[in-house]
């Protein structure tokens, strides 16, 4: 099977480097650093273990020289695959499959999702509907991510922790295509379960970061400083409850309580979510995906979310503020020395 991966960072590079490793085609679709480290050097993964491999088997290049590819793996962000949409099709051919690897609230969610709002389009994700114009609804393949891991430098990414990436396709079917490329999946050493309800799981890891995502970057605080200052617990709650207010007018069920969900997060320990590692870093943060959707949706279905609301307005305007400065934001001890 050949894999495209647009995307080399952390998931992306994590997925490529286990694929090829396990004997798939794979090619990095990257630009820069990236693109000249992983030419000259191939990729380097570093375990959970600490046990390091370098795959030098993997080809990095740009869309136009790529090629077709049976399966495209797109490990961009949210807010970055508007920018790649139109140049996607350079690695199409008739049966070519896209594997969405987004948080959030994806754009293709009301895909045959049946009932009321089936076909509608989610703004947050595709505000101008240019992704959905350049990616085929039928060659989608949609995927929970639940591995952390970062890009320590180009060409190289460290494991934190996690092997699973439930899959399912948007009409719950189990085809053959999913098949083939869970079982590729799991020959690389992941966990790959196909589900027939792949948008109760997106809901269920969105229940956690619509909360922890603002709230940690407002209050550059970790996952278990959130979880254990009794007033953000509360409004953990809070949020949560507003947020499957709206997924259960949509037909979504949870499968664990509010509570358990927080003590997963809390478990976590002393980890700083993606958007507060965006913040320190200085770059855009995934807010309509994984907040402004939930806002989108509620309005839909005509649920009131005050708390998200509040938090989506005051986590907008940081953005904005960050990005109009050019600047980040980090904490710093009073000796100057950056806190860990």
């Amino acid at each position: 099977m050949r894999f495209a991966i647009v995307g080399a960072g952390s998931i992306g590079g994590y997925l490529g480097a286990r694929l090829a490793m396990a004997g798939e085609d794979v090619t990095f679709i990257a630009r820069g650093a990236n693109l000249a480290a992983i030419r000259d050097s191939g990729f380097r993964l570093i375990e959970e273990d600490g046990s390091e491999h370098v795959t030098t088997t993997v080809r990095a290049t740009t869309f136009a020289d790529c090629g077709p590819c049976d399966v495209v793996l797109l490990a961009v962000k949210a807010h970055q695959v508007a920018s790649v949409a139109r140049e996607l099709r350079a690695l199409f051919r008739p049966e070519t499959s896209v594997v969405t690897l987004q948080n959030g609230i994806p754009w293709w969610y009301f895909f045959r999702h049946g009932g009321p709002f089936d076909g509608h389009a989610v703004r947050a994700a595709d505000p101008d509907g240019s992704i959905a114009a350049s990616i085929e609804n039928e060659r989608i393949i949609g995927t929970v991510v639940y591995p952390a891991a970062e890009l320590l430098a180009p060409g190289v990414v460290r494991v934190i922790e996690g092997k699973r990436f439930t899959l399912g396709e948007p009409d719950g079917t189990r085809s053959e295509r999913i098949q083939a490329l869970a079982d590729a999946l799991i020959r690389a050493g992941f966990k790959a379960p196909v589900v027939t309800d792949l948008r109760n799981e997106i809901w269920l890891k969105l229940w956690g970061n619509v909360v922890f995502n603002p709230v940690s970057a407002l209050s550059h605080a970790t996952l278990a400083g959130i979880c254990g200052f009794a007033p953000t617990r509360a409004l953990a709650v809070a949020m949560m409850q507003e947020t499957g207010a709206v997924a259960e007018r949509l037909g979504v069920r949870f499968r664990v309580s509010i509570e358990r969900r927080i003590d997963g997060a809390a478990a976590v320990g002393e980890h700083k979510t993606s958007m507060l590692q965006d913040v320190e870093a200085g770059r855009p943060l995934e807010l309509e995906a994984l907040v402004g959707s939930v806002v989108e949706l509620a309005r839909l279905v005509q649920v009131p979310t005050p708390h998200i609301d509040a938090l989506y307005a005051v986590s907008s305007l940081l953005a904005r503020t960050l990005s109009g400065a050019h600047a980040r934001l980090q904490l710093q001890a009073t000796g100057g020395i950056p806190c860990p």
